[in-house]
């Protein structure tokens, strides 16, 4: 069976994907999909630093 092809028509062209530096580790991180919606509030580059974040 075929996959569907889905069209959220938010994402960025792949070249001119945004990037942000981690408050954290300060290594930059690229926009992946699954923060379509939170772009903005995002401030760790994965769940390691967000743990170490919170911590610290």
């Amino acid at each position: 069976m075929a996959r569907k092809h889905v069209n959220l028509g938010s994402a960025p062209d792949k070249r001119n994907l945004p990037q942000k530096t981690c408050v954290v580790c300060g290594r930059p991180f690229s926009w992946r999909r699954k923060w379509a919606r939170d772009w903005e509030t995002v401030k760790f580059c994965s769940d390691g630093c967000r743990a170490f974040g919170a911590k610290g």
